[in-house]
Order: C-alpha cells, then sequence, then structure tokens
C-alpha cells in the first residue's frame, strides 16, 4: 500500500520518462512519504504495439472499399505486421540488436506509405551506422501502423500525444467535457486496464497525474473520471507544466467532477500539503494549501493560505525512478539528424541545473511565471552529487539537463566537477547564444562529456533580436555556434517566424542567415515555429506596444494561447512549407546554391544580407587580448618534462622539453630551462582538481617575481600551442 500514486497520462516520449514524478518521488523521498509512480504512455504503447494488440487493431471490422489505398495495403499485409511487431519492439528496445542485419535487409518489414521517402533520404543513411538505420526504418514501420490507428481506429492517437487539438488554447471546457463523458475509445480501454493494475497494486489514498502538454490532458481527465466511479474514496490531484500555464484562471466546476485539486508552479509544497491535509487530517484544524484550485462552497476557488515557504533546489532530493519500466522504453529515429536523435533515441536521466531562467526578458516567453521568473541555481557539487547517484539507481550514464537556460558559470563548474571525479559521463542542455561560450569553455564542456546544445536564435535579424529583448546578435550567435562546433559539440537552433512586426523582407532575410550558418557548418539542426502570442508573456500582456491587437475571449477553462491581429496584416502562415523544406535541405548539408526563390510557390523579395555576412563576422579574432580576470584552467595531467642541453654558436643553452599526452595526439614544446620550471611548477599547484583557480593577473604578479614581460612569455609560440590544444584554458 502507498499513501500517493504519481501518474504521467498518455502520451509524452517514446524513448525516456518525462520526468515531473521522478522528481517529486525524488522529493518524497526526503519526508518519508510512500508513493509509486507509473508511465501510463509508455505502457499503453508496448500493449497497443504487441501481437495481441496488432491482432485486436485489425481484428476490427472495416469496410476495404472505404479506406485509403494505404489503410487497403497495410490491412492486406496484416499478417506480416502481426508476425514481426514483437520483434521490432524488442530491437527498439536494445534487446536484440542482431535483427538490425535483418531489417536493413529491407525484405523483413512490410512497407506503406512512410517508406515513400526512404529514396529523398538515402543519400543520408551514408552517414548513419547499421543500428541507426535499422532504428529508422522500424520508426516508419510503426509510424505506417499508426496512420493505420489513425484513419480506422481513434483519429486522436499519436506517439508522443492523445487528442492534442481538445487542449489547445480551450478556452471552454465544453469540448473536452463531451469527449470525457463519451463512449471509451479504443485507446481509452487499453489505459484504463493500466491504470486498474496500479490502483489495485499500489492502493493510493491520493492520485497525481503530471500534465505536462496538451496531448496528455484528455487521459489525464479519462483516469479521473474512471477513478471517481471506481475508486470514489481516492482523491485526484493535477499538476505539470499543462495546469502551471494553461490553467490559472479556472472557473468551470465542471473540471472538479475529476479533480479533487489542481496545483500551480512547484509541486513539492503543495503535494506535501495535499498528503498532510488527506493522510493526516487531524494534525490541523484548518486545513492549508498551497496554490490549489478546489471546490469551496459550491465554487471553484483559489486556495494559498499556507504560510510556509517552497523548498530551496538543494533540498528537493535526486530525482527517483524507481517503479519506471527503465529498460522497456523504445529508441526511434524519425528523421536522419543526428541532433533531433536526441529526443527520440536513448534513455536520458534528466536534472535541472537552475529553476528558472537567469535571462528572464525574452518578450515571447511565460516570463511573468514562477517556473521562469524565480531563478535559483544548484551547486555544482550537489549537481554531480545527484548524477552519481542517478547512475548508481538507473545504470545510466546518459543526462537530459532541462533547463530553461543552462548558465553558462555553473556549467563551467558542473564539467570541472565533473573531470574531478573522473567520472564518465554524456549530457547535453539548451541554453542562451552569449558571449560566454568562448572557444575554451565549450572545449572544457566537451571534455566533461557534452554533446549537444540546443538554443534559441528565433528570428535572425538584430532588429527583432532587440525587440524579443534576447540580448544577442546574430553576429554573436555565429561566434557561439562556430566555438561549439570547433569543439565536437552539437547545436541545435530554435527560429522563429512571425514576430509581431516582422516584414516579408525580414523573413526572407533570417532564411539566408540559417542558410549561411549551416553552410559554414556552424549548425547543424534548426526547428522554424511560427510565433504564438502567450497570456504570460509581455507580448500578451501589453500587445499595444508590439502591434497586435487580441482577440479576447471569455475564459472558463485554459488560458494561454491568445488569438491575434498583427497591424502588418501579413499572411506569416504561407511562409511555414518554404521555410521548413529549405531547413531539411540545409540540415543535410545540400542546395546552398539554389536561390531561395526556389523554396516558396510565391513571390519573395530578393535578401538584402551579404552573402558573405557569416563568413566576415567569424574572421575576428581575439587570441591575443589580455583579459587579467579570466579564470587560467591547466588539465594538464600526462606531462612529462626533460631538462636538456642545446649547443647554439659554441655556448651550451640549457631548456626544458615539456610533452603532454593527450587522448589522440602528443604535444611537444621547449621553453628555456627556468621558464619551463615554473610552468611545471603551476601545472602541479592547478591542476583540475584543485578547486582553486587563479586568474590570469594572478598568475602575471606570480610570474614578474622571478621573470619579466609576462605577456612575451603568455603569447609566446610554445604557450599558444598548448592553449589551442586544450591544455591550458582560459575562462
Amino acid at each position: 500500500m502507498k499513501d500517493l500514486l504519481l501518474i504521467t497520462p498518455p502520451f509524452t516520449q517514446l524513448n525516456t520518462p518525462y520526468p515531473a514524478t521522478a522528481y517529486i518521488k525524488g522529493f518524497l523521498n526526503t519526508k518519508n512519504i510512500s508513493s509509486f509512480q507509473a508511465d501510463l504512455g509508455i505502457e499503453v504503447i508496448l500493449e497497443l504495439f504487441s501481437k495481441n494488440g496488432i491482432s485486436n487493431i485489425f481484428n476490427k471490422e472495416i469496410e476495404i472499399s472505404d479506406i485509403s489505398e494505404n489503410s487497403q495495403r497495410i490491412f492486406s499485409l496484416r499478417d506480416e505486421y502481426i508476425k514481426t511487431i514483437d520483434q521490432v519492439i524488442y530491437f527498439l528496445q536494445g534487446k536484440i540488436p542482431t535483427l538490425a542485419r535483418q531489417i536493413c535487409s529491407m525484405n523483413f518489414l512490410p512497407e506503406a506509405s512512410r517508406f515513400n521517402q526512404l529514396d529523398d533520404m538515402e543519400f543520408a543513411f551514408g552517414n548513419m551506422g547499421l543500428q541507426d538505420k535499422a532504428k529508422h526504418l522500424a520508426t516508419l514501420y510503426l509510424e505506417d501502423l499508426s496512420d493505420y490507428i489513425v484513419e480506422n481506429i481513434d483519429p486522436d492517437f499519436g506517439f508522443s500525444r492523445y487528442a492534442e487539438r481538445l487542449g489547445k488554447s480551450a478556452n471552454s471546457f465544453d469540448e473536452l467535457y463531451a469527449k470525457i463523458i463519451g463512449n471509451e475509445t479504443f485507446i481509452d480501454k487499453i489505459t484504463l486496464k493500466v491504470l486498474n493494475e496500479k490502483l489495485a497494486s499500489a492502493q493510493p489514498k491520493l492520485v497525481c497525474f503530471s500534465v505536462p502538454f496538451p496531448g496528455n490532458l484528455y487521459s489525464a481527465f479519462r483516469c479521473a473520471k474512471f477513478i471517481k466511479e471506481n475508486y470514489p474514496h481516492i482523491k485526484t490531484a493535477m499538476g505539470g507544466g499543462f495546469p502551471n500555464t494553461e490553467l490559472r484562471e479556472v472557473k468551470d466546476q465542471r473540471v472538479f467532477e475529476f479533480f479533487d485539486f489542481i496545483t500551480l508552479d512547484d509541486g513539492e509544497l503543495p503535494i506535501e500539503l495535499l498528503y498532510e491535509n488527506i493522510c493526516h487530517s487531524e494534525q490541523s484544524e484548518e486545513s492549508q494549501f498551497k496554490r490549489t484550485f478546489l471546490i469551496e462552497n459550491e465554487k471553484v476557488t483559489y486556495k494559498n493560505n499556507s504560510s510556509r515557504h517552497d523548498y530551496k533546489q538543494a533540498d528537493i532530493g535526486t530525482p527517483d525512478y524507481s517503479d519506471l519500466l527503465l529498460d522497456q522504453y523504445i529508441s526511434v529515429i524519425e528523421i536522419a539528424n543526428p541532433m533531433h536523435s536526441l529526443w527520440s533515441d536513448g534513455r536520458w536521466n534528466k536534472l535541472t541545473m537552475a529553476h528558472g531562467c537567469y535571462w528572464g526578458k525574452c518578450t515571447f516567453c511565460d516570463i511573468s511565471l514562477d517556473y521562469i521568473k524565480i531563478y535559483e541555481p544548484v551547486s555544482a557539487k550537489i549537481l554531480v552529487d545527484r548524477m552519481e547517484e542517478l547512475i548508481r539507481t538507473t545504470g545510466e550514464t546518459g543526462f537530459h539537463f532541462v533547463d530553461e537556460a543552462a548558465p553558462p558559470a555553473l556549467m563551467r563548474e558542473v564539467a570541472l566537477e565533473i573531470l574531478r571525479r573522473n567520472l564518465v559521463v554524456t549530457w547535453w542542455t539548451n541554453i542562451r547564444f552569449e558571449k560566454s561560450f568562448t572557444r575554451d569553455l565549450c572545449f572544457l564542456l566537451k571534455l566533461s562529456g557534452c554533446v549537444a546544445v540546443s538554443g534559441g536564435l528565433e528570428v535572425a535579424s538584430d532588429r527583432l533580436l532587440k525587440l524579443i529583448d534576447k540580448g544577442i546578435s546574430v553576429e554573436q550567435v555565429a561566434k557561439v555556434t562556430r566555438n561549439f562546433t570547433e569543439a565536437g559539440i552539437m547545436i541545435h537552433a530554435y527560429l522563429m517566424y512571425g514576430y509581431p512586426t516582422q516584414t516579408v523582407q525580414e523573413t526572407v532575410d533570417s532564411l539566408e542567415m540559417v542558410r549561411q550558418l549551416f553552410e559554414m557548418g556552424i549548425l547543424q539542426s534548426g526547428f522554424w515555429h511560427q510565433f504564438a502570442m502567450t497570456a504570460h508573456s509581455p507580448v500578451g500582456l501589453n500587445p499595444e506596444e508590439f502591434g497586435v491587437t487580441p482577440i479576447k475571449q471569455e475564459i472558463y477553462f485554459a488560458n494561454n494561447d491568445v488569438d491575434f491581429t498583427d497591424r502588418t496584416g501579413i499572411n506569416h502562415g504561407k511562409f511555414s512549407l518554404g521555410l521548413k523544406k529549405s531547413l531539411f535541405n540545409y540540415m543535410h548539408g545540400i542546395n546552398f546554391e539554389l536561390p531561395l526563390q526556389e523554396w516558396f510557390d510565391f513571390k519573395i523579395p530578393r535578401t538584402t544580407v551579404h552573402p558573405d555576412y557569416i563568413h566576415d563576422a567569424l574572421l575576428e579574432n581575439d587570441d591575443f587580448t589580455f583579459k587579467g580576470n579570466s579564470k587560467i584552467i591547466f588539465l594538464a595531467k600526462n606531462v612529462i618534462a626533460e631538462n636538456r642541453i642545446k649547443t647554439k654558436k659554441k655556448y651550451n643553452y640549457a631548456y626544458t622539453k615539456i610533452t603532454v599526452h593527450l587522448k589522440t595526439n602528443i604535444i611537444t614544446v621547449d621553453f628555456d630551462e627556468l621558464h619551463g620550471a615554473w610552468l611545471i611548477k603551476i601545472f602541479s599547484e592547478y591542476s583540475v582538481e584543485n578547486m582553486k583557480k587563479p586568474t590570469l593577473q594572478q598568475l602575471k604578479s606570480d610570474f614578474e617575481e622571478n621573470f619579466e614581460n609576462f605577456e612575451l612569455f603568455w603569447f609566446s609560440k610554445p604557450m599558444q600551442q598548448l592553449k589551442e590544444n586544450g591544455v591550458i584554458l582560459s575562462l
């Protein structure tokens, strides 16, 4: 028996659990509150995509003449799908890697319309290994089955979302309510069967649903309805990203036919108080709540009557992934792009370096809400302690830091802490493209296991970046992406079009900037999305300042995306296909020479961006700039120093030969004997294990106690060689 059952309803991700319940369970452990967690999404997927599940799908009667040609083909090949489905799932779970050879033979999997794109993508397979190609083909196979399900079984199905349209901008609860009280769908029946098993096993007093996205909102309500009808003594609560952003003004009492409570923002204290109210109500005369909606006196009431403060990030514990079926998640590869595969291929332990955003100014972002507004970093030591604990408990060494924007200084300290402890980990995160990401910092991050970063370039126009208050320029982004690329770290850019007052010319010029970034090889991946005005962003809160007029609607349920009219009158949506089509080509390194007009079926103006704009932005070199406050890090461990004598014009010259053995090469440099001895002393005093990091000015002072002209030494050819190869880093 468990006091709390924490549930992620279908669907979020196939390859890794959404981390919210693991975060909460980790916190509850610190309070000795017993809980059980379940990701219904992966369990439903595994039941659906099994021999029994696929058989049930094909057993549903259909009129063959009324379905599409693609569905007819899939139905005709149903025996092949039933025969192969279990093997494909086992392969995608990493359990039978040898199946890759059969899959890649192109004579094992039944093929329908999704495989038609293979001819267009064959050029990418040269850069994909056998396992990755097989994962991609197996993904197409699953997507064919998904297409059949959507057409003939359940039109709301999707691998990472379910009935998403019902949760998007749903100012009224009417349509969603009608769906909830209507007949159960094929997917619902599987979901509720799995849910019932969890309820019977855990026997909880409170069930908490984490609803991060519109795509798992409907299933959360359907599950809550089942609990109310079959286990009326169990209380239900909803929290997570969707209610945090969308349900801050909920008024419709019908919502509370299904949920007793809806909590907002950080969930630790609100859930702890719910637990105390439900499981230990005798301890308090008046129930205490934190940021919680409930029904009181037959009205929807917002209760925030607890005087207790939210927990500090250092005190919420390490995420706990126990109970989740970690070995049963499936890795898929939808497109042949190495950066995109990070989202869907392989399981990642999720952690957060800092709560909120250290920048917190972008005008399109929900910076008025606590999850962005309240910035609180965690110390590097605590973070790496948590990493080590997760490695012990999950066996996984991959980490995705799910920050709004990871702080560069903290990333540096985390990287150093990883190196001090000799950990072997792989990690990636989201950043701002700011100038703090120097060549040396990027190299340090790579050494610690960082393989990729994503960040918002948004509209690649300096005027609009200022209007967004992004705090970056296109030139700066180019330099930062160059630094990451040269360090061997992949970069994904979030791209935006249709921002208020954006002109057609600026859209075209933004595409040209993106084209040049890819052509220069300093950007590996990207995604265009059209600007959406949200109620809690500066644009949504002060639309007149940005030249837009919101279309007012009465709010009874969700309020986030706000319809609006832009005074420019431009139909930005018409650019969508051309932007995405061009980006697909650029990501695969082709068709840079085509005029931008080729991507659009309507007339666009010529770009005003110089064809060498990005190239010229990268020419500036600051290798010989003296920055006294720079922190200096010495990464040399395998150093051999030999004192030698060289004869020059009848004079003997004493010098020190320093050899550094790096992982992939050997660096050999010569210094005169005294300078060499000083450098070896510094290597020893300030090794990476030493918590103290000297500034460049401190090194200069130390040097000049014995020698003259530190700058001449620091910028000498041997020192440049050590710096260029990452033996000495300046941060």
